[in-house]
């Protein structure tokens, strides 16, 4: 089953955990993990992905990263670990993150600034129906 059958199924219940807390879960985890928005802001500045971050966060167009860049970025046991969470193999969770981590962060960050604190999982929870809804559309297309 692909990730976005996966997805898809825990929106609709037809899946075996019938909801989508698997992924608030495994999102929520990944961004307190590295250390929240700031952290993962931290994170692509000592990779030399500032820019591409700062992107994300902005008000313009999301600027797009590769699966080896997130892989470097995030290291492969957190991509690993989503994977597992998500039970799926860490391509795919890297394919994942390529295509959704730059729209997860934008929305996240609706004022165009990375701020200090703030509940992520609640984050997560109340932007997962738009990004279950995205999924739907066209994964993989423009941010």
């Amino acid at each position: 089953m692909s990730i976005l059958n996966s997805i898809l199924g825990a929106l609709t219940g037809n899946t075996s955990t019938g909801n989508a807390d698997p992924l608030q879960a495994a999102l929520s985890a990944l961004l307190t993990q590295n250390g929240g928005i700031e952290g993962l802001m931290n994170k692509f500045n000592q990779g030399g992905l500032g820019e591409v971050f700062t992107s994300w966060v902005g008000l313009g167009a999301n600027q797009s990263i590769s699966a080896d860049q997130i892989n470097k970025i995030l290291g492969s046991d957190a991509v690993q670990s989503l994977a597992a969470s998500m039970g799926i193999d860490a391509t795919k969770a890297s394919g994942f993150l390529v295509d959704y981590l730059p729209k997860i962060v934008d929305k996240l960050t609706p004022s165009g600034q990375v701020g200090a604190g703030g509940d992520l999982s609640q984050g997560i929870a109340a932007l997962l129906p738009s990004l279950l809804e995205n999924l739907g559309g066209k994964p993989g297309g423009a941010a």
